[in-house]
């Protein structure tokens, strides 16, 4: 069999939660930034992500990272989130399955016991400090974006549960941070499905309910994910983001986690210097940190630290076959839910 042409990928995941990394084979992607690279991928030509993220590559679960040179000078490496609904700015678990992938690899050179790594996003500079040990990356903390909250308490109407609240904030992207026993659920596998129908329901009124803008970023100006939450009396939280077309993280989401530090400073409930855990779903840990305070724009906003931890278990090629007859991916309710349609 000839492989005229491929793409290399390492597979990865973090907590539990897909991350896989396009490390070779990938086009040129036009733009002078990873933004406007980015907005290509979702506004002039989406066929790379649909070839790497729909059936009969892959799943619903599956995110892959698109590993790209940096745009800026003090950046080591870039990366854009591909999912199945569109390409995404930032991601924590898929930033520390990058890192991961980039030490592992070799392709930055991993120095012990601390190696930093920067990554340029379309959400901005990540710094990443990896702590590695006998070639192996144990941990990746993430300093990321400044975090902020756009509205406390915003009511968004709905059929099933009526007037319910959510905490909109940013955290890489936008998120609707809710508290999951408003929609009468708790937070375990069991529940997941239910939960994921509960959450890209909500996501799908927020549109026409509530408007977001990063006063900095032109082009970030849509809510991404719905994150349930269920505060713990240790001060720990459990998260359950969700996403389309219909599932949930299984990591405990590092935007969501930095979203949520800057909801609890905002309510005068952590300050500089406190660290929150998160736990997702299946139980997988993230330690969440105040490192700081600024502004983004005129609003008060916090630097978050998200520390967690990778996997590399694999190694994948995929053949660019021009006569495959299905080189866009497709989609099916069976396996992707309902909300296909939306896609």
């Amino acid at each position: 069999m000839t492989f005229d042409k491929s793409l290399d990928i390492l597979l990865v995941h973090c907590q539990g939660e897909s991350g896989n990394v396009l490390i070779g084979g990938a086009p040129a992607i036009p733009g002078a930034t990873i933004l406007e690279k980015m907005n290509h991928l979702n506004n002039v030509d989406p066929s790379l992500r649909l070839f790497l993220t729909r059936e009969p590559r892959a799943q619903v679960v599956h995110t892959t990272n698109l590993l790209l040179d940096p745009t800026r000078p003090d950046a080591d490496a870039a990366f854009i989130v591909l999912q199945p609904d569109r390409a995404h700015p930032m991601s924590g678990s898929n930033c520390i399955c990058v890192v991961t992938a980039l030490l592992e690899s070799g392709r930055v050179e991993m120095c012990e016991p601390e190696t930093v790594v920067r990554l340029d996003t379309a959400a901005g500079l990540i710094v990443a400090r990896a702590h590695c040990e006998n070639g192996r990356c144990l941990s990746v903390s993430l300093d990321n974006v400044p975090a902020f909250v756009q509205q406390l308490d915003a009511a968004i109407d709905t059929r099933r549960w009526g007037r319910i609240k959510g905490d909109i904030a940013f955290g890489g992207v936008f998120y609707a941070l809710m508290d999951v026993d408003q929609i009468g659920l708790r937070i375990a596998p069991d529940a997941a499905w239910a939960l994921a129908e509960a959450g890209t329901e909500i996501k799908s009124l927020l549109a026409d309910q509530i408007a977001v803008s990063h006063p900095d970023i032109p082009g970030l100006n849509e809510i991404a994910y719905v994150m349930f939450r269920d505060y713990q009396q240790d001060g720990s939280v459990v998260t359950c983001t969700t996403l389309k077309p219909g599932r949930v993280d299984r990591s405990p989401c590092g935007t969501g986690s930095s979203a949520n530090l800057a909801v609890l400073h905002a309510r005068g409930k952590a300050k500089t210097g406190d660290r929150r855990l998160s736990r997702s779903i299946i139980g997988g840990t993230f330690t969440a940190e105040i490192l700081g305070e600024t502004t983004v724009g005129n609003r008060p906003a916090v630097l978050p630290r998200i520390t967690g931890q990778g996997y590399v278990f694999g190694r994948q090629q995929l053949r660019l076959d021009p006569h495959d007859r299905f080189a866009q991916g497709f989609a099916m309710s069976d396996t992707w839910g309902p909300q296909v349609g939306e896609l």
